[in-house]
């Protein structure tokens, strides 16, 4: 059996990720968020609100059960929140909580936990981190959301290195999926330009179709895995 786990689930990228594991044989997904929007004989719901830091690490054993006949375990940290989109230094401190937990503290317990519990499993493991070109340049209204995503790849960079030091063969990868149809983008559109001054290019992108089909992009994620 091939063991996906797939945090933010529920929605968007990830439930289309869960959905196109699940059409595949011999697969199960564990899915990981606080609502449950898949009904499956090989999905399983974890509920867990990973802005809550103290009940993640508290419930990641239900996450990362022992999987005995695993022929392979895949840890996808999908989850992710652009938070109150806003200039830094006129908004409230606990955003920048609540963007850094979901964003790059929970990813970073669910990596430690997946190395850590599965550390004598012998078939292929593989993270997959969803990352974002904002990770790369400045976007305003975006700090916090950037800065979590670029964290989160050199997060990503390191343990690679440290997992090819300690030759375990485990792969850790980052991708960043570009512009998708989801809640999201929903959110940026109706965002005022004065707290986001490429409000304007996001809105063209969902009037002229520029928007790509999350079915479509977990295809091509999970071909490249």
């Amino acid at each position: 059996m091939h063991y996906y786990i797939i945090t933010g689930a529920s929605r968007g990228l990830g439930k289309a990720l869960a959905e196109e594991v699940l059409r595949q044989p011999d697969t199960t997904v564990i899915g990981v968020s606080r609502h449950a929007t898949i009904e499956h004989a090989r999905y399983h719901h974890r509920p867990l609100d990973l802005s809550d830091i103290l009940a993640v690490e508290a419930n990641l054993y239900t996450v990362f059960a022992p999987h005995p006949d695993a022929a392979s375990l895949t840890l996808i940290n999908n989850a992710a929140v652009l938070g109150q989109i806003g200039y830094v230094g006129e908004l409230p401190n606990e955003h920048f909580t609540f963007a850094f937990n979901v964003n790059l503290v929970a990813p970073a317990m669910l990596m430690n936990t997946f190395l850590s519990n599965y550390a004598d499993m012998t078939c292929p493991r593989t993270i997959l981190n969803i990352s974002s070109g904002a990770a790369q340049r400045a976007v305003d209204g975006w700090a916090a959301y950037s800065a979590s995503k670029a964290a989160l790849d050199a997060l990503s960079r390191a343990i690679q290195k440290e997992q090819d030091l300690r030759g375990t063969g485990v792969r850790v990868q980052t991708i960043s999926p570009g512009v998708l149809d989801t809640g999201m983008q929903e959110q940026i559109r109706n965002t005022d330009n004065r707290q986001f001054s490429e409000v304007d290019k996001f809105v063209a992108f969902h009037t002229e179709d520029k928007l790509a089909d999350p079915a479509e992009v977990a295809r091509k994620i999970l071909s490249s895995l």
